[in-house]
Parts: structure tokens; sequence; C-alpha cells
């Protein structure tokens, strides 16, 4: 298939922008009010500040969610999304598939989803092999409707949960981001208040301030992301014995378990199979 031309990255260039016209627009006013500018250069304020941010960010979330944070913040400037030449791609491989499955059955698929990566027809789709998470998601399922009768509805809640999950994990480091931006007025108060104890002695004030968002407030955000983690194992007995109620086969109904788990811990299919074949071995000595 023809590739179309590479776009420009807009994304990145409207970030620059974005930020130039913010610096450019306060820094033009307050020389328009008749402000100086050395008065603006305070490397120690500007220490105070994104120092105590990015020390209370650092123990308000997981090291899990520093990873993603640290991982997704170089994607903000590049170009990101599907275009519609990628659509297209993702719609023939998708036509593709389902004609082969009409035409020999679902089980001609077999060797398609096991190694989709040796597979003639995904190898005509690279950005479909590149993207780990949608390929995943298109084999899993193209897996289980090959595995027997499956029940739309049922397979239709599991793909919801798992779309749920999806959508969580891709938020938490645009969260974790937020919650330092929502701090950093407070700590830009701390840095102003600095000034007011030096000439006047108003410790309180200083202390209260730099406790509650320095110290005490990312611990409680720690304690919500740990409580998060901790529901994730019931969650997955709650797919596996209710898709057991359903009818379906245990190999099946491990499947549903395994596709509401975060990515990160997460086992592959094969991994899984490797497991549940381990259960059926006799134990050595």
């Amino acid at each position: 298939m023809e590739r179309a031309p590479r776009k420009v990255n807009g994304e990145s260039k409207f970030v620059a922008i974005g930020w130039i016209v913010v610096i450019g627009s306060v820094i033009g006013s307050f020389v328009g009010v008749g402000g100086h500018l050395p008065a603006l250069v305070q490397p120690f304020e500007l220490l105070c500040i994104f120092g105590a941010a990015i020390g209370a960010f650092v123990v308000s979330n997981p090291t899990s969610t520093l990873k993603k944070t640290i991982k997704a913040i170089p994607s903000c400037f590049k170009s990101g999304g599907y275009t519609k030449e990628k659509y297209l791609e993702l719609i023939a491989l998708l036509y593709e598939l389902l004609q082969k499955a009409r035409k020999e059955g679902m089980m001609s698929l077999e060797a398609d989803v096991a190694a989709p990566e040796e597979s003639v027809l995904f190898q005509k789709y690279s950005h479909v092999l590149k993207d780990h998470h949608l390929l995943d998601f298109i084999v899993d399922y193209l897996r289980m409707m090959s595995g027997g009768n499956v029940n739309v509805l049922e397979v239709q809640d599991l793909m919801d949960e798992e779309l749920a999950t999806h959508h969580a994990e891709a938020s938490v480091a645009a969260n974790a981001i937020q919650k330092m931006a929502d701090g950093l007025p407070a700590f830009g108060i701390v840095a102003a208040v600095m000034g007011v104890v030096h000439t006047m002695g108003l410790v309180g004030t200083f202390l209260g301030i730099l406790l509650a968002y320095g110290f005490i407030g990312p611990v409680a955000d720690l304690l919500n992301a740990k409580g998060r983690a901790e529901a994730k194992p019931y969650q997955c007995v709650k797919a596996v014995l209710l898709a057991s109620l359903s009818g379906y086969a245990p190999p099946i109904a491990v499947e549903f378990g395994r596709k509401v788990l975060f990515t990160a811990d997460r086992p592959s299919f094969q991994e899984l199979d490797d497991a549940v074949r381990a259960t059926k071995m006799p134990k050595s000595a």
C-alpha cells in the first residue's frame, strides 16, 4: 500500500507558539505598565517554586506514574493521533481479516493472530504492527472469536471494560501533571511569604502553606493512588467469576480477568496460557 507523505509536526509547533504567546503577553504587559525586567529575575524564588513542586510530585505519585509521566511529556512535541490514511489502513486490515474468516472459517486466522509479526496479512499494514496496544486489542478478540461461540453482549462489556482501563491508564500522567500545576500557585505564595518571613518573622503562615502543599497533600495523593491499584485484583476476580457464571470455559474466563488489568501488570496471552498449562502438569519432586 502506497504510503502518504509525512506531515509536518504541527502539534509541537503550536505548543512552542503557545508558550511564546504566554511569555510575550506577560512580559509585554509588565513592561507596558512601567515595570522593570530585572525585577522579574528571581532565581531563588524559581528554585523554591519549581523545586518544591517537583519534590511534592515525586512524593505524591508511585514509581509507575513517575515513569509514565516522564515518558508521556515528549509526546506533547510529537505528531499524534490517527490520520485519514491510517484509519483507511486499519479498516482495510479488518476487512481482509473478516473476509478470510468468512471464506475459510475463523480457524483460518489462528496463525495470523498467534504471530501477527510473521503474518503476511498484518505485514501489509506496518502502522498497526507498530501500535502494540491496538495490535493486542485486535488479535486478542479475534482469538476469542475463533475459540468458539461467544456472547456478543458479554464481549462488548469486556471491550468496554478494557477501553475504560486503557483510558484510566492513559490519563494517569496528565492527572499527575495537573496536580503539580494546581500546587504551583501555593508554592508561589510560599516563595512570596519567604520574603515576609525574612522581614517580619511570620513563620506560621509560611510553614502552614509549605506543609499542606509540600508534605501532607502529596502523601494523601499517594495513598489514593495505592488504593486504586489495590482495587485491581478484585476487579480481576470479578471479571473471571462473572465470565464463568455466564457459561464460558475456564480458558476464556481467565482471559476476561486478564483484560481488566493495567498494561504494566497485564501478562501477555502466551504468559497466561503457559501459567494455565502449568496447572495441568504434575508437580515434580
